[in-house]
């Protein structure tokens, strides 16, 4: 169900901005301190999967969070993600082995595959097609806000506190974009109560394919993203950067100001056209990264890097909504983001299995994820036929 008014800007558009603000900041402030929280437990090898146990559980979560979108409505499943944050920020301090940090991780991904799938529809249902770009963008902006502003948050608490406070404040930051919900209006017509038989998945519910050309795009573009997630830490620490969430700070806010116009210009000028642009420039900072020798050539390469990733994120969101079928788009959503984790979860396997402490390797990794994006940019410019390319709705 789609405004009828012909701007973004309303009163619940609003509400699910802040509550998508409050949400990743929740989860990502946790992000700077978990490789060296794990490595005092002694699991420095599974660092790795720190990012990819998280994306498993998440992709996995997908088809489920998608066919609920579609039935019991956007509100309740956007809840159960924020929800999830809620009692994972509780549970790290009392499980404090290395199987039992895993194992929360597993959990705390649920909150990914729940919360996000949802929004994305909700925002779909509140704007008019032809502004789905801007709108898009202006939510990513509140979104990454809050992946800007958690992890230099995070490091700061831990670094005046503890690590067992960061938790808390994470549970804290979730509680609240759990009440913001609440004041919130459905958008899904005709919703059901929730019911077992909900939760049965059939090969149906799982893959909503006409969104295929925007699966491949943001699988392989997300790659990179994993790897960072998993390295940069210790990459920005021997480049001289003292704060180790200062990389996520810039990329975030370089990020946060192309999106006022990215969004808006994929509505004008077209879907693939700005995301063969922010493919060449995600490459382009990739390569930049791997041959950083500096803590200031870093934080240019970063913010190069959020430039691309703020073109790309909701110009590739509206395109998944342009090539969706309307009755089904929780499902699309929920395909788009299953792509989505599995890239992140890729790279952050693919970094692990690379990197394990030989600092030596992390050039190397980004090297080969400058390779997969390129990759992307070719499939875009030679293989994809569109049918019709998504001008203004």
């Amino acid at each position: 169900m789609q405004h009828p008014s012909t701007s973004i800007y309303s009163l619940q558009f609003g509400l699910v901005c802040l509550s998508s603000f409050l949400f990743s900041a929740s989860f990502n402030m946790l992000i700077p301190e978990l490789p060296a929280y794990l490595t005092a437990m002694g699991g420095a090898e599974y660092k790795g999967l720190i990012i990819a146990l998280f994306t498993l559980t998440a992709g996995l979560s997908r088809p489920f969070s998608g066919k609920l979108t579609d039935t019991i409505g956007r509100i309740p499943v956007m809840a159960v993600g924020s929800l999830v944050c809620f009692v994972c920020g509780f549970l790290y301090p009392m499980l404090t082995t290395i199987s039992g940090f895993l194992l929360l991780r597993l959990i705390h991904g649920f909150s990914t595959g729940f919360k996000p799938t949802a929004t994305a529809a909700y925002v779909a249902d509140l704007v008019p097609a032809g502004k789905w770009g801007e709108a898009m963008g202006i939510h990513g902006i509140c979104f990454s806000t809050g992946l800007a502003i958690g992890p230099a948050i995070g490091s700061t608490i831990t670094d005046h506190y503890s690590i067992n406070i960061l938790f808390y404040c994470s549970s804290l930051f979730a509680l609240l974009s759990i009440v913001i919900l609440a004041n919130m209006k459905e958008t899904l017509p005709g919703k059901a109560k929730f019911k077992l038989k909900h939760l049965k998945i059939d090969k149906k519910d799982i893959i909503e394919w006409r969104v295929i050309p925007a699966v491949v795009i943001i699988f392989m573009s997300y790659i990179s993203y994993g790897a960072i997630l998993t390295v940069i830490s210790d990459w920005s620490a021997h480049l001289g950067t003292s704060n180790k969430g200062l990389f996520f700070m810039v990329f975030t806010l370089t990020s946060l100001l192309i999106r006022f116009v990215a969004g808006k210009a994929s509505d004008n000028y077209g879907r693939t056209h700005i995301l063969k642009v922010s493919l060449a420039l995600l490459a382009a900072s990739l390569l930049w990264i791997a041959l950083s020798s500096s803590s200031l050539s870093l934080m240019l390469a970063s913010a190069l890097y959020g430039i691309a990733t703020g073109m790309l994120s909701p110009t590739v969101s509206a395109w998944t909504a342009d090539l969706s079928n309307p009755a089904q788009r929780g499902k699309a959503m929920a395909t788009m983001y299953i792509a989505l984790e599995a890239g992140i979860g890729l790279g952050a396997l693919l970094a692990g299995w690379l990197f394990i402490d030989d600092l030596r390797m992390i050039p190397v990794t980004f090297y080969c994820c400058t390779g997969i994006t390129v990759l992307a940019l070719i499939y875009l410019q030679f293989i994809y036929k569109p049918k019709r390319e998504a001008v203004n709705g």
